[in-house]
């Protein structure tokens, strides 16, 4: 069954879900494009890309009209394809990158003038969830917790000591009423070295940060207002021209002077400090699908080397690791333990499992050779 076949529970009132589709997916290079980012591929085959993925398991919590979407200019014409449910209104599109706190602040200030009291939830596009009713259980207990006044974050419970992810550290229980799950957070950690990961493994007091924030649209602008003034002036500026005649001339002008700042810094952290962030934890099989090697976890395993695509194109002996086989030809693969081979029109990439994180150096390798075509 796929998400897009689920049968959750029905809407939240006054919930609209934020999609964050920016990132150019460099370690999933030469699949992930400038182009095509992973946001737009389907990456588990199942028919449905990353993004479309996303928006299936939110608007049964959300109901119709209930998501926006923002994306870079470039790609907002593919969003708007790939998601014809979505009102094109509900497509905001940034003309450069800014970074995490710009794409989703702006998006709470616009639609906390479109619906006053708004509840909104931040969910990035390339992410993979497997258990789609208890993702949706954690949204809910996050939105009752959101209407107590809080910024949540939904922290992953984690299953091994990874170094990829941020972490934060969890602390007493907060008795918000409809979400018996929320705790305090005490902080948010940066990634870690592999033996701090495991003490924190240990510990059992710390959850992968997925970066997945909900909060009151008013609550989340009066902590960018209190922590990053001048972000949240110009975001306003943006806000009120955004829905009339002067939204290109207001871009024009303020997008260019926004700070480039994370979420996380700009609002997450310094808000945590003062007692204003909770966490509720979930396990719902969770993944941003960040390299090769995570997207091996997410393939069938009925074959030692799991094919994304058309496994009739991909001949394996004594191999074993992920194999992505172009159209047309046959990619064979002998006597490698986790290899990756990636084959695409213009480019083929090789390398193992341990190496996939590495993947983003090819990438800045070919910018710097002004290889601008292979991005």
């Amino acid at each position: 069954m796929t998400e897009h076949d689920q049968g959750p529970p029905g809407p939240l009132p006054d919930f609209v879900a934020i999609v964050p589709a920016g990132g150019a997916g460099t370690r999933l290079w030469p699949l992930s494009r400038a182009e095509r980012p992973k946001f737009l591929l389907d990456l588990t085959g199942c028919g449905r890309s990353l993004l479309q993925q996303t928006l299936d398991r939110l608007l049964p919590l959300t109901g119709p009209g209930g998501a926006v979407v923002v994306t870079g200019a470039a790609h907002a014409a593919a969003v708007a394809d790939q998601l014809p449910e979505l009102d094109p209104g509900d497509v905001l599109a940034e003309p450069s990158p800014r970074d995490s706190a710009a794409a989703i602040c702006l998006a709470a200030a616009v639609l906390a003038r479109r619906r006053p009291g708004v509840v909104v939830g931040s969910f990035a596009a390339d992410h993979v969830v497997r258990d789609v009713p208890g993702f949706h259980e954690a949204v809910r207990e996050a939105v009752a917790t959101a209407r107590a006044g809080y910024i949540v974050t939904i922290g992953i419970e984690p299953d091994r000591p990874a170094t990829a992810f941020g972490y934060i550290q969890a602390g007493e229980p907060l008795a918000v009423e409809g979400a018996p799950s929320a705790l305090a957070v005490r902080s948010f950690v940066e990634k870690p070295d592999a033996a701090t990961a495991a003490g924190y493994l240990a510990d059992g007091g710390y959850r992968w940060n997925a970066g997945m924030f909900v909060a009151r649209a008013d609550a989340l602008l009066d902590e960018l207002a209190a922590h990053r003034p001048e972000l949240h002036a110009g975001i306003l500026k943006l806000a009120e021209a955004w829905d009339t005649p002067d939204r290109q001339a207001a871009l024009e002008a303020v997008w260019p002077t926004l700070e480039k700042v994370a979420i996380d810094y700009a609002v997450a952290e310094p808000a945590a400090a003062s007692g204003r962030v909770a966490v509720v934890p979930a396990d719902f099989g969770w993944d941003d699908v960040g390299d090769f090697a995570a997207l091996a976890s997410l393939l069938p395993a009925d074959a030692a080397v799991r094919v994304l695509g058309d496994g009739d194109h991909v001949l394996s002996r004594d191999a074993s690791g992920v194999a992505v086989p172009g159209p047309g030809r046959l990619l064979a693969v002998l006597g490698l333990d986790d290899v990756v081979v990636v084959d695409t029109p213009d480019a083929v990439l090789v390398t193992t499992r341990a190496r996939a994180q590495d993947v983003k150096s090819v990438v800045e390798a070919l910018r710097a050779a002004g290889r601008s075509d292979l991005l």
